[in-house]
């Protein structure tokens, strides 16, 4: 075969996004012959887009020089702005921040206006974005912006609104930023722009979709990202994002093992794409939902080697840490976190943590005004899956505080909205909280109803934590047994298996101190002197 069929048939691939076949028939053209810089770049985005980082990074080099050598700035420059494209994606900041000093360098001999110039724009303004200076953001993005609608280039017009929309999520102006983020997704489903662009489209705009809790808005843009993926089996880079999306998408849906599945397909993915940052990302999804099946010990692992990637493992480790009994920990993690959080994207999962985790030792007060500041974020801003959050949580610490009435008020608001989020889980979780505000104001045969609902949607989770917690729960009544509360009669039927303070920490998520604190006001309130006769007192009352 010719160099010059090799040529075109390369091209053809490249352009019916046949990214190994383009790849390998160019790339076999150029070793018969060096290639000229505009194949150059086409080898260069081939090699992106299977994966192949470092021949990518030669690719551009080359083609720039090849352009420089021409006598062809601008072309020159554009290989500069892929070039530090790819290198920002690999976290070399340093080095990509040469490459736009270079590009800007040819093109300031002259003072060309060219859309090039949009394109090195783009980057300084995006730097600026993620280092959280949104104000000094904007006016550079809408500048890139201004060059895009002036010289008509699809990419760059994408990749400037794409900026537009995320720096306006960023000062808050949540309505205009994802009706700008909805028209950036227009043009990519429509096929408008190269793939690369594409990719990174979805991928942000996923991102951003979660960072405002809009979940409905994420799983429609990751089931399209699914379909863009699938039609193209050559694609390596985005591949990873996506499947981490799915996976988070599929776990607030209750398929966990198909979210499993994903998250570790996700692994693989980004081990190719050598994205190791990213992997974090996909270990803890996994590590979070081996802590929902109760394995502490893979969570615990999975946990670790996100914060080996860079991804902060909290609060999914400070709660493993209480389902592992080990409270005094969870409590220092927990609160160390909550001062460190200021990030608003993530502080709201933070403040659930802290409020579940307060709420397990018995703090009271740490656990309302973590509740009261979730709920202000929450009513600022207007998501239904963090209302839900701050209405569960809410009931949790009126429950916890003896106003069952208030309690349930705010938890059937929450149970409605998880169903409407089509979230088991949580919507389970709710359940439980519901039973015992039930059981509180005397109605046991609605708790029970409660209990045993939530306890089948759990079981079929594999929930194993959770359903043994439910198992724990009496069936009588407080008033039934010596003004006992649900907590302490829960406490005494675990007594009565035999078990140790410790284990029965373990059970009910609580330190032993709370344990030997139950144990001491069951006593006095019985009218007992010990755990034998404890035992005796609850198959008297039938409460095994």
């Amino acid at each position: 075969m010719t160099i010059a069929e090799q040529l075109a048939r390369g091209r053809e691939a490249f352009d019916t996004r046949s990214w190994e076949r383009a790849h390998a028939c160019l790339a076999a053209a150029d070793q018969a012959s060096p290639l000229e810089p505009e194949d150059l770049e086409t080898l260069a985005t081939a090699a992106y887009l299977t994966g192949r980082h470092e021949p990518c990074t030669d690719l551009w080099v080359r083609a720039h020089r090849g352009y420089v050598s021409r006598g062809d700035p601008e072309q020159a420059a554009g290989c500069a702005y892929w070039l530090a494209f790819t290198l920002v994606n690999r976290g070399e900041f340093a080095l990509a921040a040469g490459w736009v000093s270079r590009g800007v360098e040819l093109l300031d001999i002259g003072t060309r206006d060219c859309v090039q110039r949009g394109y090195l724009l783009m980057l300084t303004g995006i730097q600026a974005l993620m280092q959280g200076d949104a104000e000094r953001a904007l006016p550079t993005i809408l500048q890139v912006r201004a060059i895009a609608d002036r010289f008509a280039d699809a990419d760059l017009t994408v990749l400037s609104r794409l900026g537009h929309g995320q720096t306006l999520l960023e000062l808050g102006r949540t309505d205009e930023g994802v009706g700008l983020l909805d028209g950036v997704m227009v043009a990519v489903t429509s096929g408008e722009v190269s793939a690369t662009v594409a990719g990174l489209a979805y991928c942000a705009v996923i991102s951003a979709c979660h960072d405002i809790f809009d979940v409905r808005r994420a799983q429609q843009w990751t089931t399209a990202l699914t379909h863009w993926c699938d039609a193209q089996p050559d694609l390596v880079p985005y591949t990873g994002q996506c499947l981490v999306h799915r996976a988070e998408i599929m776990q607030l849906r209750g398929a966990w093992t198909d979210a499993t599945e994903a998250a570790h397909a996700a692994f693989e993915r980004f081990e190719l794409a050598g994205d190791h940052v990213s992997a974090g990302a996909a270990y803890y999804v996994a590590a979070e939902l081996d802590r929902l099946h109760g394995d502490a010990e893979r969570a615990d692992v999975g946990y670790r080697e996100a914060s080996l990637r860079g991804r902060d493992p909290q609060p999914g480790l400070a709660l493993l840490r209480l389902a592992q009994g080990r409270t005094d920990a969870a409590v220092s993690i927990i609160r160390r976190v909550v001062d460190e959080t200021q990030d608003r994207v993530r502080r709201p999962r933070v403040l659930a943590g802290q409020v579940e985790i307060m709420l397990a030792v018995g703090d009271l007060p740490a656990a309302r005004a973590a509740c009261a500041e979730l709920d202000r974020i929450a009513t600022g801003c207007g998501a239904p899956l963090l209302l839900a959050t701050a209405h569960q949580c809410t009931g949790a610490v009126l429950l916890a505080g003896d106003d069952a009435r208030g309690a349930l008020a705010r938890l059937r608001i929450a149970w409605s909205t998880w169903r409407e989020l089509d979230a088991p889980y949580e919507a389970a979780r709710t359940r439980v909280l519901i039973g015992l505000g039930c059981r509180a104001l005397g109605d046991e045969d609605s708790a029970r109803l409660e209990l045993d609902a939530a306890r089948s949607v759990l079981h079929r989770l594999g929930a194993g934590p959770d359903v043994t917690r439910i198992d724990a729960l009496s069936q009588p009544g407080p008033a039934a047994h010596g003004g006992l509360s649900s907590r302490e009669i829960e406490v005494l039927r675990l007594v009565a298996t035999g078990k140790t303070n410790r284990a029965i920490a373990a059970d009910l998520v609580l330190s032993e101190k709370t344990v030997a604190r139950h144990l001491s006001n069951i006593f006095t309130k019985l009218g007992l002197a010990s755990r034998a006769a404890a035992t005796a007192y609850a198959y008297e009352h039938h409460l095994l």
